[in-house]
């Protein structure tokens, strides 16, 4: 039994259990408390909700027994913290009162709004609504209008709407930005006298061409005997931030910047983001470093970490540094290309290590100056990419790793990793029979055969159309990498140590990495209270950054597949499930789905879950993750961000399982064509016989 139900209170009996966790609600309506330390969660069937929503943290009551080996059943008594308070939605008025209708089914009833919170708001106006009080005594909340959307385009409202639903605010509050401002611009040459001075070293930020905010530069010097210095410079945020103001509060609330594909909501106010922290070129910056004596191989004889001052030299974008690595003439083409080789040596020597080497592809919007969506342009990680990237790990890495030598009255000192856990055993067992279908073989007799089978399935794979698939279906198989101050290394990297150092503008974890790590270079450690919870809160914002960052993506195909109504695409089965399967396009990398209705004229398909397959009862017609279908757009509704394809041909396969043979005038039948022709001759078939008996 967890800990925190040994203790009952005054007002308990035996048989009463107070539990407190996280709401999670299905689709179909029934919700199941998580709860820390309990093996099975709580079951809560729609009436004993009270007035909680989905993510919610709550406290819920279980009577009875409590069997550990039973599912438990429960009701929620209160609501502890809510995950989302504030909604968007349309303003309706009465003449004595009005509501907030929501937009968004993560809030199934209106909110109410006293005129005198109405705060401006008209009539059919968008507006953002946020709830002041909510008991389970009443059916719908009371709320008051925080902002209107007076943007008229449907883009602000999805876009502003998705931000706030998710928890993440439109603006900053006043202290905050009161709090940021009132750092100066200058440099400080008492500070100046505290730390390394690094600006007489070239040195060069490389991101994508469109970055306002440059938290990480590289810097780069020849030393004698085949060694090079190279550093690694972080913007000192932990410098502006004073633990408990109210910038260290409001970064902590949002523990994120989110990039959706027309803006990003940042973390910091732009004051910091864009301006004092940023390392933008030919201006002087406080930073954090880990600067380290390495060879071409990419051995590390030597590092050093601690606070610095640069001057970054040149700005680059990826392209930029990629063209010059591919053989093009520019700026410090001979340091780039030193820094490539060490880059790629490093790179290699992860994966000999175990790391596993899944690509990296992205989908990025050409918008017009409305924000609509006039072509998409899938990216792939290329040689510059990858040259950040091994510094940048290798410096997360080395980091994590002093910390985790650093004792404090005996024991390790709390400190905010970034684990990832083995893959879930069940998931991998059934990934790896439909990865055999491509001629993969895995052996599952340990982790590091595991991280090598993937590899050698990522090789062969590569560059074919299932490429994508099996690497979105073998990076669910994996656990979810998390912050926690438990150290159970980083799977997936191959790292026995890992922590996130290298991004403090755009994510709180790195802000701790800094206070913390300064500590143990100082010798001066106070442990962070309530470390772990921060952690967990820092996990959940990134979750939902990710499901706001999938959301506007999914908006945006959308809204881009509405001038290809009517048009053919080829495209691979991405998912399946009960009521159809989705297919993504080859070309735009856009998902739609194939409803099971729409493939009821070639069969009655059953769902199988261990073959990621829909497979026909009656003439065994397969439709499964990987295949190659033809599909034809049928409909994009924004509203519902949904797009529907129909089904133009059977995917190739189906001909070994199809009935073949021609039409009688010596045509070869198609696929579709034989399976409609079989489908026929099995209904006359039965209504043959029906007319015999």
């Amino acid at each position: 039994m967890p800990k925190n139900t040994k203790k009952k209170s005054k007002h308990q009996d035996a048989g009463k259990h107070i539990y407190t966790g996280k709401l999670e609600i299905t689709r179909g309506g029934m919700g199941f408390v998580i709860v820390q330390g309990l093996e099975t969660d709580i079951m809560i069937d729609r009436n004993s909700m009270d007035t909680a929503l989905n993510g919610d943290e709550v406290r819920v009551e279980v009577r009875g027994h409590v069997d550990p080996n039973k599912r438990l059943k429960g009701s929620i008594t209160e609501v502890v913290r809510r995950k989302q308070s504030e909604f968007s939605g349309r303003v309706e008025v009465h003449p004595h009162f009005a509501f907030l209708i929501p937009e968004s089914d993560k809030m199934p009833v209106d909110i109410f709004i006293p005129l005198h919170l109405l705060n401006g708001a008209r009539d059919g106006d968008h507006a953002m609504g946020r709830i002041v009080e909510w008991s389970g005594k009443t059916k719908n909340p009371v709320g008051e209008i925080v902002s209107l959307l007076t943007h008229e385009s449907l883009n602000e409202i999805a876009m502003q709407g998705m931000l706030v639903e998710n928890g993440f605010p439109l603006t900053f509050p006043d202290d905050v930005l009161e709090d940021a401002a009132r750092y100066p611009d200058f440099i400080d040459p008492a500070e100046v006298k505290k730390r390394k001075d690094m600006r007489n070293v070239l040195t060069v930020t490389i991101d994508p061409a469109d970055a306002k905010d440059f938290d990480d530069a590289i810097s780069f010097k020849e030393l004698k005997g085949g060694w090079y210095e190279v550093g690694v410079h972080i913007a000192d945020v932990s410098h502006y931030i004073a633990p408990d103001s109210a910038l260290d509060k409001e970064a902590y609330r949002r523990a994120t910047s989110v990039y959706l594909p027309d803006r990003v909501s940042p973390m910091l106010p732009e004051r910091l983001s864009n301006e004092l922290c940023s390392l933008r070129p030919k201006e002087d910056k406080y930073t954090f470093s880990a600067i380290f004596q390495i060879n071409k191989q990419g051995k590390v004889k030597e590092h050093w970490i601690g606070k610095t001052i640069i001057h970054s030299d040149r700005r680059y974008a990826y392209e930029d540094v990629q063209e010059i690595i591919e053989g093009a003439k520019g700026d410090n083409e001979k340091e780039l290309h030193t820094l490539n080789h060490i880059a790629q040596n490093l790179r290699s020597e992860r994966f000999k290590k175990g790391a596993i080497n899944f690509s990296s592809q992205e989908v990025r919007f050409k918008l017009d100056d409305t924000g609509k969506p006039i072509g998409i342009v899938i990216k792939e990680s290329k040689e510059a990419h990858q040259l950040i990237e091994e510094f940048m790990l290798l410096a997360n890495r080395t980091v994590a790793e002093y910390v985790g030598a650093v004792r404090f009255k005996g024991e390790v000192v709390p400190f905010p990793y970034r684990v990832h856990d083995v893959p879930d055993e069940d998931k991998l067992k059934i990934f790896t029979l439909f990865a055999g279908r491509f001629g993969v073989r895995f052996d599952l007799s340990s982790p590091a055969t595991i991280s090598r089978s993937f590899n050698q399935m990522l090789e062969t794979v590569r560059g074919n159309p299932e490429q994508h698939v099996l690497e979105q279906l073998g990076i669910r198989t994996m656990s979810k990498a998390v912050y926690t101050t438990e150290n159970i290394g980083h799977y997936g990297l191959g790292f026995e140590h890992y922590c996130h150092f290298t991004s403090p503008i755009r994510r709180y974890p790195d802000v701790l990495v800094h206070r913390i790590l300064q500590q143990c270079l100082e010798g001066n450690i106070h442990p962070i209270k309530n470390l772990e919870a921060l952690c967990r809160h820092c996990s959940d914002q990134e979750r939902r950054a990710m499901e706001t960052e999938r959301g506007a993506n999914k908006y945006k195909q959308v809204e881009f597949m509405q001038d290809y109504v009517g048009e053919d695409f080829d495209a691979i089965i991405s998912g399946v499930a009960t009521f159809g399967f989705w297919a993504e396009t080859v070309a735009h990398k856009c998902e739609g789905m194939v409803g099971i209705q729409d493939l009821s004229e070639y069969d009655d398909f059953e769902f199988k879950e261990g073959e990621y397959a829909l497979v026909g009862r009656s003439m065994g017609l397969r439709f499964a993750m990987g295949d190659k279908v033809k599909v034809r757009v049928v409909s994009a509704n924004l509203v519902k961000r949904q797009i529907d394809y129909a089904i133009l041909e059977l995917p190739p396969n189906a001909a070994r399982k199809g009935r073949g043979g021609s039409d009688g005038y010596g045509r070869v039948l198609t696929p579709t064509e034989s399976f409609r022709q079989g489908r026929k001759e099995g209904k006359d078939k039965k209504n043959n016989n029906r007319k015999k008996k």
